[in-house]
């Protein structure tokens, strides 16, 4: 029997719809879940093999914390004795500072008095006795140098004391080139010193005398007329030339004038 046309294209009409459906297949609802159940795996797998290798390493790791732990406490126990065995020695260093530090302020304190004294043996040098100050020109010329340290500069400085002293205890007599003020250029005479406080100059020849003494603008000769014979006479005692005895020759003590020398 052949079909009518009407019924030919009720049956087409569903094969019509479903000629699409069959051209592109439907994705598989399943495969989201394979996925998810893949990463899952793979993160379980990491895990276990996390887990293994934790229980592998850690008795290692354990024994390793556990001596680092003996090690800390072992050097503890080292750094404690040592604490108490070197208390003291700590303390004398503590001392030695304190006592450096102490002898660094006494230095100080030394280096600004000698630098006062040196001052004071520098203002006072042109006043010395013109035969001392000569000795001491290489002892003055050695302070003056800045670079010299605090012993060298306290030995200088002894030693000119020390010389000024021994000058001033003694009777000093000898020959000496002397520039006087007012007299013709520098010549040679014969001086006697009476310690630090003044001397006698004669020039034997001219028959002339002087009298030296500190004064304001240091060491000064002044003339003493008619005193060549007894400055004379007086050398003459020193030197063992004539028999001792009193010499009376002009004198100066403070502000007054006049008195007696003799050997």
């Amino acid at each position: 029997m052949t079909p009518s046309p009407l019924r030919c294209l009720w049956i087409l009409a569903p094969l019509g719809v479903l000629a699409p459906l069959g051209a592109a297949p439907a994705s598989d609802p399943l495969e989201p879940v394979e996925k998810t159940a893949r990463e899952w795996m793979a993160t379980r797998s990491e895990t276990v093999r996390l887990d293994n290798e934790w229980l592998s390493q850690r008795p290692l790791l354990e024994a390793t914390v556990n001596g680092l732990r003996e090690r800390a406490e072992s050097l503890e126990e080292k750094r404690d004795h040592l604490i108490a065995k070197t208390a003291k020695d700590r303390d004398e260093i503590e001392s030695m500072r304190a006592k450096n530090r102490e002898a660094a302020s006494d230095l100080t304190a030394a280096e600004a008095r000698l630098n006062a004294v040196v001052g004071k043996l520098t203002e006072l040098r042109p006043m010395l006795p013109p035969r001392l100050s000569e000795a001491l020109e290489l002892a003055y010329r050695s302070l003056g140098n800045p670079k010299l340290g605090v012993g060298e500069r306290m030995q200088l400085t002894v030693t000119v004391l020390n010389r000024c002293a021994q000058f001033n205890r003694t009777v000093t007599c000898g020959d000496e080139i002397l520039s006087i003020e007012g007299e013709p250029g520098a010549k040679s005479l014969e001086v006697i010193y009476w310690g630090l406080s003044h001397a006698y100059a004669l020039d034997r020849a001219a028959g002339r005398a002087w009298y030296g003494s500190p004064g304001p603008r240091g060491w000064q000769w002044s003339a003493l007329p008619d005193a060549a014979r007894p400055v004379a006479k007086l050398i003459a005692v020193y030197n063992d030339r004539a028999d001792p005895e009193f010499v009376a020759v002009p004198a100066t003590l403070g502000r007054a004038a006049g008195g007696n020398a003799g050997k």
